[in-house]
């Protein structure tokens, strides 16, 4: 069973390898679990996945794998394990609602009915109040209601009633192909991390105080060196207004994320396009305005730059003086990316777009273009691939 769980879930592309899989059969062996179905896929999820963005995927394999809805309906005679269930109701149920469950005979007899019931059903039921199946008000099945069930085949749940929640699914975000929230922002960001040890001697050298102890012959020599910090400088440039009001929520996500794992990071505001002046708070984005010259003289070449922006606009707006819709710019937005570029060798752009219209938006075509191919959707994946990008 745990070789075939191991082949699914590398056929889900999750990367496992053997050593982890002899991890996890070194933790059964110790028993580690014991015998609660909720531990072993914890300890399974610990030994097996090695990124959080993969969790989604496990969840999916481990409860097709394990769960067996599917084959429950097809072949109702199989056993359910009543330890199992017995151990989730005590930890998931209020006072409250095991005293209900004692009121309507107890947990004993909720099994056995459920039993006789998988021995006397042959097919499929909907609706109604005594056999497994949907919609109805029997204690057993799905889509239904009743204050003491057992849910079976059910995505997800509805009266939040059922004793065991065979189907809960808690890392959706983290998936690879799904758009993500602030903690998904930050997983995937702090692959750019580069620590360094700054500031006053404020933390334990521990391998420095064992050795100089040692050459102490004994006598104790305190050794402390500077903190490690994150090192990594980052200019955030984030398109705002117009379109971009479709994407407000997740730019404020990314912007907290940023802020939340960049010790050194500074963010400027622009519509569209960049041209010739930025600005930090939009409430004043008419009265004060920094000079975008002003910032490229400001901040060091070692800084990563990135973009957020959906890229939708005409391609007037880009590759023309006046294309501005708010002003007269003197001087094309292409030529402003192009000295920005020229500055910092380590810049991407991230686009909340789907990729499929990327092709069929011509202003998008532009910048992708000017970015030299450095356009990045905004997915754990395409962050990854964008922090791969700024790391070079």
């Amino acid at each position: 069973m745990l070789v075939d769980f191991f082949l699914k879930l590398r056929s889900a592309a999750i990367p496992v390898s053997m050593t982890e899989y002899l991890t996890l059969l070194d933790a059964l062996d110790r028993d580690v679990c014991g015998f609660d179905v909720e531990d072993f896929y914890h300890l399974s999820r610990a030994a097996l996945v090695k990124d959080e963005r993969h969790f989604d995927r496990f969840d999916l394999v481990f409860g097709a794998h394990f769960k067996g809805m599917e084959a429950l309906f097809e072949t109702v005679e199989g056993e359910i394990p009543l330890e199992w269930l017995r151990k989730l109701a005590e930890r998931n149920l209020s006072e409250e609602e095991k005293a209900l469950v004692a009121s309507l005979g107890g947990w004993d007899k909720l099994m056995e009915t459920l039993r006789k019931r998988l021995e006397e059903q042959r097919k499929r039921h909907q609706g109604g109040g005594k056999w497994i199946g949907t919609a109805g008000t029997s204690p057993f099945g799905a889509y239904g209601y009743n204050p003491e069930g057992v849910r079976i085949g059910q995505d997800g749940s509805r009266n939040r009633r059922a004793v065991k929640v065979w189907d809960r699914r808690e890392y959706r975000d983290f998936d690879d192909t799904v758009e993500f929230g602030t903690r998904g922002f930050k997983v995937a960001l702090r692959r750019l991390r580069q620590f360094a040890r700054e500031g006053a001697a404020e933390e334990l050298d521990l391998d420095g105080t064992i050795h100089s102890t040692a050459r102490n012959a004994g006598l104790l020599d305190i050794r402390m060196v500077p903190e490690r910090r994150n090192s990594v400088k980052v200019l955030l440039f984030l398109d705002v207004g117009g379109s971009m009001d479709d994407h407000v929520r997740r730019c404020e996500e990314l912007f907290s994320a940023a802020r939340g794992e960049f010790r050194h990071l500074e963010h400027f505001y622009f519509h569209n396009c960049l041209y010739e002046s930025v600005w930090r708070d939009n409430r004043r984005r008419h009265a004060q305005r920094v000079p975008t010259i002003e910032v490229l003289r400001t901040y060091g070449v070692d800084h990563k730059v990135i973009f957020v922006g959906d890229a939708t606009m005409s391609p007037y707006e880009i590759v023309y003086p006046g294309g501005s819709v708010e002003h007269w710019n003197e001087e094309p937005g292409a030529v402003w990316m192009g000295r920005v570029l020229a500055r910092y060798a380590h810049a991407i752009w991230l686009n909340p777009e789907p990729v499929r219209r990327w092709e069929t938006t011509p202003s998008i075509d532009v910048l992708r273009k000017l970015m030299g191919d450095r356009m990045y959707p905004l997915t754990v994946e395409g962050i990854d691939r964008g922090v791969r990008e700024l790391r070079r």
